[in-house]
């Protein structure tokens, strides 16, 4: 029976590690290439076949021929991200609701801006 001493170990983290950062790598590759607008379908489905046939030097070669576009199209991607996100905030939280809006109604009421016709239009439309 072989041992599996603590090199062993070792050198099997060290390989599932490279393996791991190598698919990642891939992974990003292939989403920053269907990200990019500016690339034809036949120079992308170039780029897709030397992935596949020679995955590490394919790698290399993308991130240093296309590295500086793939880091801009990804702070794009997070901007246009983030803008979302923010717009979806402030449309779910809104004017804070009804309940705000009737007592920002009642504090004009009672500093007299507003009359108590326009009071109840206010609480009403709050409420519709």
């Amino acid at each position: 029976m072989d041992d599996f001493g603590v090199l062993d170990l070792i050198w099997s983290v060290i390989v599932i590690y490279a393996v791991l950062f190598l698919l990642m790598t891939l992974f990003s590759i292939v989403v920053d290439l269907f990200r990019d607008r500016e690339a034809s379908g036949p120079k992308k489905a170039a780029w897709l076949i030397f992935l596949l046939v020679l995955p590490i030097i394919g790698a290399l070669v993308y991130l240093i021929a296309r590295g500086q576009g793939m880091a801009e199209r990804a702070i794009q991607h997070q901007r246009a991200a983030r803008t979302e996100f923010d717009t979806y905030v402030k449309d779910v939280a809104g004017s804070g609701g009804p309940a705000q809006e009737i007592a920002a109604a009642k504090a004009l009421r009672d500093d007299g801006t507003i009359t108590e016709e326009e009071f109840a239009a206010l609480k009403a439309k709050a409420l519709a």
